[in-house]
């Protein structure tokens, strides 16, 4: 495993990370998920990606608890928040109150004393961003969080906040969490060239666009009986029923596009190494981007995909690549 620096933060991450939406507390048992993680860890994964919301809490807890064994020092544990956490106004967003009293429960659920990389799940219109920024700013000087970052926020929304922050001595955002992959590139006109600027990392989900680009998914057939796709309790993304806006306009699967990521697979196997393999090495091209995060719910998945840590793809096989999907 290779690590790199989060931006231009000292601290240094796996180039592939694991995350836990739809798997760890959902979909995986807590025995297969103490295995996944131990897995990962055995492998040199050092980022470990959850979130408040993902199975209503459940998540954070079978992550801290999996993790509850090794070394704290060697982990870098990331969460989220911002999606709705119970039925009242002031159980979602970024204002204060919410910010605050999720870290802590954050920090409950996982069973830490900090938490490595604090995220804003997604961009809150109805709170000032300096209120917000102004949390983060607290809590990391409390020791509560060491970094934070963002999720799906645009261009001109991270500028702001670099702006903000500078203005009022702030600490700086370290990150975003954006999604990115052979087949979702729209972070490339502006967002990474900001981020770039500006020193802030990226750590990506979906690289392997929810499994399409393993070949997993063979065109004119049903999924696989145990892939995500086949699986109902993988196909929801928040335990009390609020759907994010990315699943539900998620790139569109055809048969056309399925055939072009079968000739995929086959330059991949020419190249001596599996489709996702080449997919995440695809993403780590680019130095922005600190670390690709997996979802796994078998150890074996984990096996392949770290794999991809260190592949410098060749010019030309880029450019094929990309010609492929065209």
């Amino acid at each position: 495993m290779e690590y790199r620096r989060l931006g231009k933060q000292g601290i240094q991450v796996s180039e592939v990370g694991l995350g836990s939406w739809l798997t760890y507390g959902n979909a995986v048992e807590g025995d297969e998920t103490k295995r996944c993680l131990t897995r990962a860890y055995e492998l040199g994964v050092n980022f470990f990606d959850t979130a408040n919301a993902y199975a209503g809490g459940e998540s954070e807890r079978a992550v801290g608890a999996a993790l509850a064994g090794f070394s704290r020092e060697s982990l870098v544990i990331a969460t989220k928040v911002y999606f709705g956490m119970g039925p009242g106004p002031n159980e979602r967003g970024l204002s204060r109150k919410h910010v605050y009293e999720q870290c802590h429960a954050s920090l409950r659920r996982l069973g830490v004393d900090y938490i490595d990389l604090y995220q804003c799940h997604r961009y809150d219109d109805n709170t000032p961003m300096e209120e917000t920024l102004s949390v983060l700013d607290n809590l990391t000087r409390q020791g509560k969080i060491l970094y934070y970052g963002v999720s799906e926020w645009s261009a001109r929304q991270i500028e702001e906040a670099s702006k903000i922050c500078s203005d009022n001595g702030f600490i700086g955002l370290a990150s975003n969490q954006p999604q990115y992959s052979l087949m979702a590139r729209g972070i490339e006109l502006e967002t990474l060239p900001t981020c770039e600027r500006l020193g802030v990392g990226q750590v990506v989900f979906s690289p392997l666009a929810q499994g399409v680009l393993t070949g997993k998914y063979l065109p004119g057939l049903p999924p696989p009986p145990d892939s995500r796709a086949a699986d109902p309790k993988q196909n929801m993304f928040l335990k009390n029923g609020e759907l994010d806006a990315w699943v539900q306009n998620r790139v569109k699967i055809d048969d056309t596009v399925l055939s072009k990521v079968q000739t995929l697979k086959s330059v991949a196997m020419e190249h001596d190494m599996t489709l996702a393999q080449m997919a995440l090495a695809w993403c780590l091209r680019k130095p922005i981007i600190s670390s690709v995060i997996i979802g796994a719910s078998r150890p074996q998945q984990i096996d392949d995909n770290v794999k991809a840590s260190g592949i410098k793809l060749s010019n030309e096989l880029i450019n094929i690549i990309e010609a492929t999907l065209a």
